[in-house]
């Protein structure tokens, strides 16, 4: 890499040749990206020196913070004895193998089997090979139909475009692919209005009943849902929600899907969010904290009850990639999990941060320009809405959320914008302190956003 480069010189350079992921180029041509070039505990550092509080975690990934040592160098350990081997042709690694006995520990009972990925994208379409497989060996290969959710978010492969309800990225891709059907979500700031929270939350459920007999009982296959929607918005369902799904799950047969990609390892103060929301899956897909963003990994945890089908029936599972159980990665997320233990930091989350976090958040509630503050765990969602009775929303939506974003920026902190909704997932390992700097840069924010609208008259 050319150290000597300025800033304009890589931006001229981004410009040219670095297409980014859900980005606008032509925007990034004009306005020039923003150049992080280090980071250390929860903070990030641009190429200009400025200090930024990292409340995305990466994006919902880096548990521990930044610069942690054992990290680099179990990578630094396992290069040199072992860079890279497959884990085709009845071969593996120490490392790998490692890792899924960790898994089998740290997971659910019911999960004593994992198949690794590369991401949480290539984990959803892994799903998908193994629900459909499942119901093959089982003698019901009509049954293929997976059902998903408006406005979940599952990866922006096809598979995972499909699987995930958002209109805009289907809009583009001729999306999504047969066999995917969807579901409203448990969206009760917006939907759910007249209705108490806890029938509402029976009242989203019972949409997956409807679906599958619209559908037809004998053709479906599973039902996959983030615990809490997080691209979404940070979702979070009522009480009653996931009770119900699991019921309608054990009445049809159906395979119960819980995408832990952002929930998993910790992020609700629980390991996995499915265990907050007390469901029982039969699959898990997992990546992004699994290594703490160090290196990209993911997997999925395969339930007895299909592991046992795929082993009785001694027949290979015709799918893989080149970097399942990559060995590097695998020490590092191994490193990374037994850190999460070793230094309690999900207990921290359950005890000391969350609670905090979530006492603190509430009070954002009486902001003028806060429709709704709602959390769990370490992740939070602020609706920034024109007028809170009656309720109304800006128009066109999205573009106040943009500005409040970039707000943010400039005062130090990252939060996330989906539409209005300005979200938060900061790192698990946040202390009170820190946790106290978050909220104050947040109010800052809303307050600064909320003078420039009544400036300009949006207000």
């Amino acid at each position: 890499m050319d150290r000597h480069r300025n800033k304009a010189d890589w931006q001229a350079l981004d410009a040219a040749h670095f297409l980014h992921p859900f980005s606008d180029s032509r925007q990034i041509a004009d306005r020039g990206t923003r150049l992080i070039t280090r980071a250390e505990g929860i903070y990030l550092y641009d190429v200009d020196g400025n200090r930024i509080l990292d409340g995305m975690s990466g994006l919902w990934c880096v548990a521990l913070g930044y610069g942690r040592r054992e990290l680099a160098d179990a990578a630094y350990r396992q290069m040199n004895e072992l860079p890279y081997y497959n884990s085709f042709f009845q071969c593996t690694t120490p490392p790998a193998i490692e890792l899924a006995a960790k898994l089998a520990q740290l997971t659910p009972p019911q999960f004593q089997h994992v198949f690794f990925t590369g991401s949480g994208s290539e984990a959803i379409d892994t799903v998908i090979r193994l629900v459909r497989r499942y119901w093959q060996l089982a003698g019901e290969a009509d049954r293929n139909v997976i059902i998903g959710r408006w406005n979940g978010y599952h990866g922006s492969t096809i598979a995972g475009a499909s699987l995930g309800g958002m209109k805009y990225m289907h809009g583009q891709g001729m999306l999504p692919m047969p066999g995917v059907e969807h579901i409203q979500q448990p969206y009760g700031f917006e939907l759910g209005m007249g209705q108490s929270s806890a029938d509402f939350g029976v009242a989203a459920a019972r949409l997956l009943e409807e679906k599958i007999l619209e559908v037809g009982a004998h053709r479906v296959a599973a039902f996959i849902g983030e615990p809490v929607q997080g691209a979404g918005g940070v979702i979070i369902p009522p009480q009653t929600y996931w009770p119900e799904i699991q019921r309608i799950c054990d009445r049809y047969g159906i395979l119960l899907v819980s995408d832990e990609v952002i929930c998993g390892f910790g992020r609700t103060g629980q390991w996995f969010g499915c265990e907050h929301f007390g469901t029982r899956p039969d699959l898990m897909s997992m990546a992004k904290a699994l290594s703490s963003g160090y290196l990209p990994i993911g997997g999925v945890m395969v339930g007895d009850r299909v592991a046992n089908m795929l082993i009785a029936k001694g027949e290979e599972f015709a799918h893989g990639f080149t970097y399942s159980g990559h060995p590097v990665c695998s020490a590092v997320a191994l490193e990374n999990l037994c850190i999460l233990e070793r230094e309690h930091v999900v207990e921290h989350v359950r005890d000391v941060a969350a609670p905090y976090l979530q006492e603190r958040w509430a009070a954002f509630a009486a902001h003028p320009l806060v429709g709704e503050a709602r959390g769990v765990g370490l992740l939070g969602a602020l609706e920034l809405v024109r007028s809170k009775e009656p309720r109304q929303w800006f128009e066109p939506r999205g573009k106040v959320g943009e500005r409040c974003r970039d707000n943010a920026i400039r005062n130090g902190l990252v939060m996330r914008a989906t539409r209005d909704t300005m979200i938060i997932a900061p790192p698990l390992v946040i202390t009170r302190s820190e946790l106290d700097e978050l909220v104050e840069k947040a109010w800052r924010t809303l307050d600064q956003t909320y003078d420039e609208l009544k400036r300009d008259g949006l207000l």
